[in-house]
């Protein structure tokens, strides 16, 4: 490809504790700005799952000139005060709002993008791969395996240092392993209201590097949510795919000025195979 195929990446919306008046607008504006090819949006687009929350969400996206590839997050279930709800159909409002497919598809002929569904009604905010989610990864990618892959789902899938633990996935490590296998080059993710970018070196049983892949999670794009040297920050990333190389671009709102601007930029070889 001559130019680079581009997607903005943004997660953690939560329409209901948006952070700046022009914060939204901003959004909109730097992505349509840069042109990009896709607009992928890693969940929690509201705080609490309410009706008008999930109609601003829906007038922000339809604003963006590109096309848009959307999973849910574990803040668009219902919340815990509709129990039944949250456990019988936890995204029945989400599907009837945004959009009814769990499991969303972008295919090109350089990029093949897949979409898959983590939160669930069972847990307060953790969120998990299922069976069928993980067969589909795989049948998916091998169906695409001459593109760059790319997988967008709400929840972390790796620990960062700062948090521990906290909040990733509760299979991250088979999802991981599943994503390995699939032989995907980047993974678009959120959750942790933390911007951080990190590659991951999948080990065999004999010690060395089978795949390599990067994990990409972006701050919250809107909200008051930040974490810890985040709190307080909005940011969103912009991927530069190319043939064998990719770039990710933290993007973080400045208040005074009400734009987003370049805070850093970090490239990679595309390396699908090590073994």
């Amino acid at each position: 490809m001559s130019t680079p195929y581009t997607i903005a990446h943004c997660s953690d919306i939560h329409f209901g504790k948006i952070a700046h008046a022009e914060v939204v607008s901003a959004l909109v504006d730097d992505i349509n700005a840069h042109d990009v090819d896709l607009v992928a949006i890693s969940g929690d687009l509201t705080q609490r799952a309410r009706t008008g929350e999930f109609q601003a969400a829906v007038a922000m996206i339809e604003q963006f000139n590109a096309p848009t590839l959307v999973v849910p997050g574990n803040h668009d279930v219902y919340p815990w005060w509709r129990p039944w709800k949250r456990l019988t159909a936890p995204l029945r409002k989400y599907r009837r709002l945004v959009q009814p497919e769990l499991r969303p598809t972008r295919v090109e002929p350089e990029v093949a993008v897949l979409g898959l569904s983590s939160p669930h009604g069972a847990t307060v905010k953790s969120g998990r791969l299922r069976p069928e989610a993980l067969n589909t990864m795989r049948t998916f990618f091998d169906e695409h395996a001459s593109q760059f892959r790319v997988l967008v789902v709400h929840h972390h899938l790796t620990r960062m240092e700062q948090l521990g633990r906290h909040d990733i996935m509760g299979n991250a490590d088979e999802a991981l392993t599943a994503a390995a296998q699939a032989q995907v080059d980047l993974i678009l993710c959120g959750h942790l209201h933390i911007s951080h970018i990190e590659p991951v070196d999948i080990v065999s049983d004999r010690g060395d590097t089978e795949h390599r892949m990067v994990v990409a999670s972006a701050g919250t794009a809107t909200s008051s949510r930040g974490r810890r040297s985040n709190r307080g920050v909005n940011f969103y990333n912009l991927m530069h795919i190319r043939p064998d190389s990719f770039s990710v671009e933290e993007r973080r709102y400045q208040p005074d000025a009400t734009v987003f601007s370049e805070m850093r930029t970090t490239s990679f070889d595309r390396v699908t195979s090590l073994s």
